[in-house]
């Protein structure tokens, strides 16, 4: 049977280090780092994303605010309230949640926000910086399951790597890291010939497809370290991820399970984005 790689455990040790920095951060600079969330609309499950980013940034000593938009706002309005924030010092991190309502377009919201306070990493800036090997903000999710392979003791260097998925929030930037801690890392999707042959050549597989209980016991090369990213309801209400878990864990070498696994380090790393924002920016 598989290491259990228990996210909640590792998101809590993340969350710990957040909050002593934020201390640190405190006696030096005289404030602490303050993240401000947007939320337009009402869609559920937003809202509780939400609540739970609002919760984890107060427990870490982190100051800000949810700003609670109608979901009639305009893209103008919208694209007001984060220049606002753009300029406002106190402000260290910006959070679009998205999605956004119908006819606001969110890749413009998104380019509108401060680089230095792109805590989810989307901005372009981010991107280019993350590929490039430069300094600066890098998506939350990703960064959790880099974290997680290291807190497993996955060795990545020279390891084969292969992510289902190439989203630009996920898939991209999950093979950036991979490929910046020197793995050979295959990005597959679902125009892949022959998917479960390519996911067996990987020593780490990272599924973030969006398909529930997809990667079953013939994509996983025994042994291997499985990230599991996706979180699916099933019509009985149970969450499920991408992976097939009772079918792989007696396969792989290490597994996240769902929940509990990578859906808990986004949020920790939300907070030490926001951490990291504040340092770099109070250094300039």
């Amino acid at each position: 049977m598989a290491n259990l790689i228990d996210g909640k455990a590792v998101a809590a040790t993340v969350r710990g280090e957040v909050a002593r920095g934020v201390l640190a951060f405190r006696e030096r600079h005289g404030r602490v780092p303050g993240l401000h969330v947007v939320l337009a609309g009402e869609d559920p499950a937003s809202a509780v994303y939400v609540r739970g980013k609002e919760k984890a940034a107060g427990e870490a000593g982190i100051a800000g605010e949810v700003h609670r938009l109608a979901a009639d706002v305009t893209e103008a309005a919208l694209l007001g309230l984060v220049r606002d924030l753009n300029q406002d010092d106190r402000v260290d991190g910006i959070l679009v949640q998205l999605p956004l309502p119908a006819g606001i377009r969110a890749e413009k919201v998104l380019a509108a926000i401060d680089p230095k306070k792109d805590v989810d990493g989307f901005h372009a800036v981010s991107v280019g910086a993350l590929w490039s090997g430069q300094p600066g903000l890098v998506p939350c999710t990703p960064r959790g399951c880099i974290r997680l392979l290291d807190h497993a003791g996955i060795v990545l260097e020279g390891a084969r790597a292969v992510i289902v998925g190439r989203s630009t929030i996920v898939g991209k930037p999950v093979a950036a890291l991979l490929l910046a801690r020197h793995a050979t890392v295959t990005i597959a999707h679902s125009k892949s010939r022959d998917l479960p042959a390519i996911c067996r050549e990987a020593d780490v597989l990272v599924a973030a497809v969006g398909k529930p209980n997809m990667i079953g016991a013939e994509f996983v090369k025994p042994g291997a370290a499985v990230i599991d990213v996706g979180v699916n309801r099933l019509a009985d209400g149970k969450l499920t991820g991408d992976v097939d878990f009772a079918r792989v864990a007696p396969i792989a070498g290490a597994i996240t399970p769902v929940p509990g696994g990578v859906g808990p380090m986004t949020i920790a790393m939300l907070l030490d984005n926001t951490l990291l924002a504040a340092t770099a920016r109070a250094a300039t």
